[in-house]
């Protein structure tokens, strides 16, 4: 470590570090730089606190970790080959039980303390390494708290409370010679676990009944229960110290019985190496990108559908937020998905941007003016635009329909179903997917186990995997698990795989960016259309996908029918009535059409749409509360006599004119439904013209995704924090002399802490002499809030009752008023030079 004295404390094993160390270090634990300690003693501090040290425990892989557990029970500090022989054992194993690991152990176990000592978990040269005294805590066993290891207490520990005469009688039972000094009894009791020879004599002498309790206890849980009577091998053992009694119904394995049980280890299966993902299908790279190119393109349909149809009549937005059960599954039907894959859409369209609310004293969702601008990109761009927010979103579609801590329902667009680590766990799964060959789809299990091994999840359990999930790998209770077999299914909706296998297009958008993503998906994707063929049968097949005008006016003009390769539309009087609603003409629909249709307007289609719009417009609706208006009295006596027409409360005004206790919304589709074709007008009588989809939100941006613990610091924050913690550790640490009062010329150590004091000229005098010798001094400061500090500062100007100085403490150039200034002092010799 660059010094022949070893370090005694986590502080001063931080201090010899280089600076790129400090600032892996921070990289690695961002949490310990809110704020920038003042220097490496409370950075030592922050880096033991509970809280840093479960969370990098957490970011540990599974080897890392079993390397910090063993050294949870090991002697504290632990020579090297110590922590080596719990992890590898002492060789006692017949035909190698490890399964060959031992050698592959070896060669991880540098790799693996280097990551505990970078993340300040371990500190300490090979022949004294310390485990940080809070990771030794919570790893270490107690009844309340397992050791993960599964390996109890020591003797030392077990015998802690034990009365002096029944420590003398295990001894006894053990044919170890009896001593009066309980210290002594312990070791003697330890040694004889310790040592290979007497502790396998004495199991020798052991039942077999016995030594099949200890097979029972000796991985783990250590611990038993014992009746008031036990039976003759549990006494046995208790006798001779091989379960020790915890309380009076309570006994325990000690550890270092167990460990020559298991044969020096501290795990029963060490992982040294990473498992692979293997692949479970291979397919032609080809057929992947051309799969996943078409689920890219229905992607976008079901997003623009989903927005085309929010637009017109959004649905409302809940009292505590989110969509109600009803409307998901009204959405669902709509877009003719399932509800998991409805809610998918919703979230994905939410977390683009797209849809927002709409900010109304009834709040509806809406779509947004992003979505508009979104529209005008072409497809692979509006592909690598969602595909991107879906990356980075930490909405998790997956737990809707799901239950939150309290046992709620949890719906979608609800303010319960952000989860930090998913945007960690889909580009984690993606870039596994990327590290297989092209075309090869993944076996989820060996995923799984990899995602596991990386991460290894939280010994807690929650309920088994809510929302939807195709994947079926078992029940996965723990969230990164859930996430990663979600993210497989809702990369296949996206198109990012296509086939189970990561796509071409995909790979270009993790390693180049968007730009190269959409190049790559742009020969793939069908270029649009802009023609249909009209049939007979009053339909209209759109052989691919429609230019956008043509596809938005015959969206208003006919009905979808059916999707895939092709479109078919079909035409219906409440269509076409639709498009006159919209401002149209019979004239207008049929040059529409004539323009773009590879095939003659069949009669029929004419037939229907003179006829519709012979009858548009006739019954006129207007709001008075509501009324009918027709010059054609006969058909206000039609209606009138008609019973359909009595929930609508209509009595005559005029030979003309009609009146309806209902609203015109009401009326017009009353009227509808009985098969009139109404048209609305407005107070001066001209009929209203209705836009479809022309509702939108106000301006929106899209949420921002809640971030896993603090954000990882960039390159410059992390080099001015490591120069303002070296800076505040100099100024700490400085040797300063300060004139004692009554002494002449002579000077003594300040006592650490407090301020320097000299009279106002002594201070004038001293800051001058250090700008014109550029040396360096230890300042007293009180700033304007009466806040009293120390600092290290290098004078470079004094004037105006001022001193402009480099301040060390804080790493840059400050000026202080001399009235604030207490009192200056020298630095010693060693620290000034």
């Amino acid at each position: 470590m660059g010094t022949t004295t070893p370090p005694r404390t986590l502080a001063e094993a931080l201090r010899l570090r280089s600076d790129d160390s400090l600032a892996g270090l921070l990289r690695a634990r961002p949490d310990l730089l809110s704020p920038v300690p003042n220097d490496i003693t409370q950075l030592a501090t922050r880096a033991g606190t509970r809280a840093s040290v479960v969370r990098a425990l957490d970011h540990l892989d599974r080897f890392a970790l079993q390397t910090a557990q063993a050294l949870a029970v090991a002697p504290d500090p632990a020579p090297y080959d110590t922590l080596l022989g719990l992890l590898t054992g002492d060789g006692r194993d017949d035909g190698d039980r490890l399964g060959g690991t031992g050698a592959a152990v070896t060669a991880a176990l540098p790799a693996a303390l280097t990551t505990l000592r970078g993340q300040a978990l371990v500190w300490g040269d090979d022949d004294a390494l310390h485990l940080v005294r809070t990771a030794r805590e919570l790893l270490s066993p107690s009844p309340q708290r397992p050791s993960p290891t599964g390996l109890g207490p020591t003797v030392a520990e077990a015998t802690a409370g034990m009365s002096p005469g029944r420590i003398q009688e295990i001894l006894a039972a053990a044919g170890l010679p009896a001593t009066h000094d309980p210290v002594s009894a312990v070791a003697a009791l330890t040694g004889l676990f310790t040592d290979r020879t007497r502790m396998a004599g004495l199991l020798d002498t052991a039942p077999a009944e016995a030594l099949s309790v200890l097979d029972r206890l000796v991985w783990g849980p250590p611990y038993g229960e014992v009746t008031a009577n036990p039976t003759p091998p549990v006494r046995w053992l208790r006798d001779h110290g091989l379960l020790l009694p915890v309380s009076t119904r309570t006994v325990v394995l000690p550890r270092e019985a167990a460990l020559h049980l298991r044969a020096g280890r501290a795990h029963r299966v060490p992982e040294p190496v990473a498992p692979p993902v293997t692949a479970a299908a291979e397919r032609d790279p080809r057929a992947v990108d051309a799969a996943a190119a078409g689920q890219a393109f229905a992607a976008l349909s079901a997003v623009e559908e989903l927005l085309k149809l929010w637009g017109t009549a959004g649905p409302p937005i809940l009292r505590a937020g989110g969509l109600s059960v009803r409307e998901l599954r009204r959405t669902a039907s709509a877009l003719d998905v399932p509800e998991p894959v409805a809610a998918f859409w919703v979230e994905l369209a939410y977390a683009a941007g797209l849809v927002a609310s709409d900010g109304e004293t009834d709040e509806r969702y809406a779509p947004t003016p992003a979505y508009d601008d979104w529209l005008e990109l072409p497809a692979p761009d509006r592909w690598t635009r969602i595909v991107t927010a879906w990356l980075a979103a930490t909405r998790t579609a997956g737990l809707v329909g799901g239950q939150d801590a309290k046992g709620r329902a949890l719906s979608a667009l609800g303010p319960e179903l952000d989860r930090s680590a998913a945007p960690e766990v889909r580009r984690r799964v993606l870039g596994l997917l990327a590290a297989l060959p092209a075309g090869a789809a993944p076996d989820p299990q060996s995923l799984l186990t990899r995602l596991r091994w990386e991460r290894p999840p939280r010994a807690s359990s929650s309920g088994p995997p809510a929302g939807h999930g195709s994947t079926a790998v078992g029940d996965h209770p723990d969230l990164r698990s859930r996430i990663a077999l979600w993210t497989l299914d809702e990369a296949e909706l996206l198109g990012v795989t296509g086939r189970g296998a990561l796509s071409s297009q995909a790979r270009a958008l993790l390693d180049e960016g968007p730009g190269e993503a959409a190049a790559r998906l742009a020969p793939l994707v069908p270029e649009p259309l802009g023609h249909v063929l009209l049939q007979a049968d009053l339909t209209a097949v759109a052989p691919g996908p429609l230019e956008r005008p043509l596809a938005e006016a015959l969206s208003v003009l006919a009905d979808i029918e059916s999707k895939g390769g092709a479109t078919v539309y079909r035409f219906t009087p409440g269509s076409v009535r639709r498009a006159l609603d919209a401002g149209q003409a019979a004239a207008d629909l049929h040059a529409f059409l004539a323009a773009h249709s590879r095939t003659p307007v069949p009669q029929p289609l004419s037939y229907l749409i003179d006829d519709v719009a012979r009858r548009h417009g006739h019954l006129r609706i207007g709001a008075a509360s509501a009324y009918v208006r027709c010059d054609d009295e006969a058909v206000l006596n039609e209606i009138l006599a008609d019973r359909r027409s009595a929930p609508l409360r209509l009595r005559r005004l005029a030979p003309t004119v009609l009146a309806a206790q209902t609203d015109p919304a009401s009326l017009l589709e009353g009227l509808r439904d009985m098969g009139y074709a109404p048209a609305a007008e407005s107070a001066e009588g001209d009929v209203l013209v209705t836009r479809a989809g022309a509702r939108r939100s106000p301006p929106r941006t899209a949420p921002e995704p809640v971030p896993e613990g603090p954000p990882v610091p960039d390159a410059t924050l992390l080099s001015a924090a490591v120069r303002a913690i070296r800076a505040g550790d100099t100024a700490a640490r400085a040797v300063r002399t300060v004139p004692q009062e009554g002494a002449e010329g002579g000077t003594d150590g300040a006592p650490a802490g407090t301020l320097p004091r000299t009279s106002p000229a002594e201070t004038l005098v001293t800051v001058q002499a250090a700008a014109m010798t550029g040396s360096a001094v230890w300042i007293g400061y009180v700033n304007a809030d009466g806040a009293a500090s120390q600092r290290v500062i290098a004078p470079v100007k004094v004037e105006g009752g001022f001193v402009t100085a480099y301040d060390h403490t804080a790493d840059e150039v400050r000026t202080y008023p001399l009235h604030r200034i207490t009192g200056v002092a020298e630095l010693a010799d060693e620290q000034a030079n």
